[in-house]
Parts: structure tokens; sequence; C-alpha cells
């Protein structure tokens, strides 16, 4: 994206940006911030506030209030998924490795509103429901990441996919009712292991 003379002459609190990367940064550190307090309820004007910047500088990089949360949640989850990645590293076993990285998921996300958001349809007027192209994102870069090496496993492309959703689905189920009382800790990985995990025992 060509660096733009709108960015260099207006607001930014009086430390303009050196490049529209940079601009983009931190508007999405800002949207990030009201993530955080707000929930998705936050509004492009917040986002403007918090940068130093107008309305329509915000609207320059993000067409809607909608298109700016999928890019927050992008970012966010890029790096949840890096740490998910670096907790299971060693583990090899794909029964294991997927009850692990479901069961982490599940506990790291209460803190996480960014992938929160996206987790529980109706949760928001501008996410989509558990198949839109952001949440199938998630699940399959988590199965992606995971130190598994699927094709020895015996697990094409098509099959990971499908299982990516089908992980993705009681991620959701879980978020909008994790069960009376709540599984935790061990018990909700015995559960992971022997209900998801034991289907991908070697065929």
């Amino acid at each position: 994206m060509a660096y733009s003379a709108f960015v260099r002459t207006h607001g930014w609190s009086g430390a303009k940006p050196a490049s529209d990367d940079e601009a983009v940064a931190r508007i999405l550190e800002a949207a990030g911030k009201a993530i955080e307090e707000r929930g998705a309820d936050f509004s492009i004007s917040d986002v403007a506030r918090t940068v130093g910047v107008t309305r329509q500088t915000v609207y320059r990089y993000f067409s809607s209030t909608e298109a700016l949360l999928v890019a927050a949640a992008v970012h966010a989850v890029d790096g949840f998924l890096d740490r998910l990645a670096a907790h299971l590293v060693g583990v090899t076993d794909p029964p294991e490795a997927v009850t692990e990285a479901v069961a982490t998921a599940l506990e790291w996300l209460p803190r996480e509103k960014y992938i929160g958001l996206i987790m529980a349809p109706g949760g928001s007027t501008h996410v989509q429901s558990v198949t839109s192209d952001i949440a199938l994102r998630f699940a399959r870069d988590m199965v992606g990441r995971l130190d598994v090496d699927w094709t020895a496993a015996g697990f094409d492309e098509a099959e990971l996919d499908q299982l990516s959703e089908h992980l993705l689905r009681i991620i959701q189920s879980f978020v909008l009712d994790p069960g009376r009382p709540p599984r935790r800790g061990d018990e909700l990985r015995s559960y992971f292991r022997r209900w998801v995990g034991n289907a991908l025992l070697r065929r």
C-alpha cells in the first residue's frame, strides 16, 4: 500500500506513523483496547479517538466496524495459535495433541475477547456464524500447527478440513454452554480424549 499524504498531515496525536503499515498497526492496537473494554460494542469513533485521528482516517483502512473487528481478530488469532503451538511442542500423537489443543483453547478463551467473539453466533452483530471464514481459519490453523505428522498418521487434506470443522463446532458448543458443572483440568481432558481423541486412532 502506497504511503498516503493524508496520513502525513492529519492527527495521530502529534506522532505521525512512518508508513501505512504502522498506521494500520496503531489502529489495530486501539481496536484491541476497545474490544477488551467493550467487547464487540465498540465503534469506529472509539478507535479514532484513541488513535487521535478522525473516523474518516480509520475508514481509509477499514471499510466498516465489522472489517476492523475481523482484522483485529485475525491479528489476535495468530498470537493465540503461536502460544498454543508452543504449549504443544513435542506432543506428536494425534489423539493426545487434539485433546490437549481443544482443552487448552477452551481454558484460554475466556481471556481472549477477540477470539471469543467469533466463537459464539449471535454474540455480536458484527460476527457471522461458526462456519465463518475467520472461525474456520482459526480451527484449520490450530490443527496445522500441531506437532503432528498428519500424512504419516493417514490423514489427507480433505480429512483435516473436516477435522478442523468438527473441532471448531466442539469448541463453539463448549463456549456457549460449558456444562453444569463445567469440566476442568484432567476431567475435561479425559472427556475429550475418549470422545474426540479416540476418533483419531490409526485406522
